[in-house]
């Protein structure tokens, strides 16, 4: 697995240095720095910016590149021992999920599961959450329908996120709960609506369409976590 930019690599640096296997340089780098990245990996590789510019798909890799050993998706089961969770349905654009993961994890959500999906692209995210993607456990269930089932089933109350549900301000959150955002397009549709406990809104104090998913699902975490 691929990561890039200067901050989420300082961060592995600090914060997990045995997943780092090669440091790909494409800048001058501190003497200081670099004596720090000698002594997690002798595979430190000079490239020029071409080079980096293809590693890192034309993205702003900032001189810093590195491939890091794969993370694995957490299990399902793990998660449903937790008491706050985030379910994310049919949401597709990885800097939306990886917006929400940053948000998730600091309102204190155990985990964060993606529905309604086959697959997950988390190079992609673990970039876009600013690697809190490392720290917020993240399970993919693709059918929606069974993950709400079992949910229920060990106690948790869903919630789903839809400009037409009660003010948030006004609902008392069950013990154990969990928070279901839509898709950027379609929201939540109505057969997985049905399903869910309650449906809460964010009432705004001007009218407009609705917020962004993300912008959205860290109002709501800080609804649930705080009150």
């Amino acid at each position: 697995m691929i990561i890039y930019g200067k901050q989420l690599f300082l961060h592995l640096l600090k914060n997990y240095p045995s997943r780092i296997e090669t440091v790909f340089l494409s800048k001058k780098c501190d003497p200081k720095l670099f004596s720090q990245i000698a002594k997690v990996t002798n595979k430190i590789c000079t490239i020029d910016e071409r080079k980096a510019q293809s590693m890192s798909h034309g993205g702003n890799h900032q001189g810093f590149i590195a491939e890091i050993k794969d993370i694995a998706l957490s299990d399902f089961d793990e998660l449903k021992k937790g008491s706050f969770l985030v379910i994310l349905n049919e949401v597709t654009d990885v800097g939306n999920i990886g917006a929400i993961v940053r948000s998730a994890y600091a309102f204190g959500a155990d985990g964060l599961i993606v529905s309604g999906m086959k697959s997950l692209n988390l190079e992609a995210i673990i970039r876009t959450s600013s690697a809190a993607a490392f720290e917020l456990p993240i399970a993919l269930c693709p059918s929606t329908l069974d993950m709400i089932n079992e949910l229920k089933q060990v106690g948790f109350s869903l919630y789903g996120a839809d400009s037409g549900g009660v003010d948030v301000r006004e609902v008392k959150f069950a013990p154990k709960r969990a928070l279901m955002m839509g898709s950027e397009g379609c929201g939540i549709p109505p057969k997985i609506k049905d399903r869910l406990d309650k449906i809460i809104s964010i009432k705004m104090e001007r009218a407009f369409d609705s917020l962004n998913v993300s912008a959205a699902a860290a109002v709501l975490c800080d609804r649930i976590a705080n009150g």
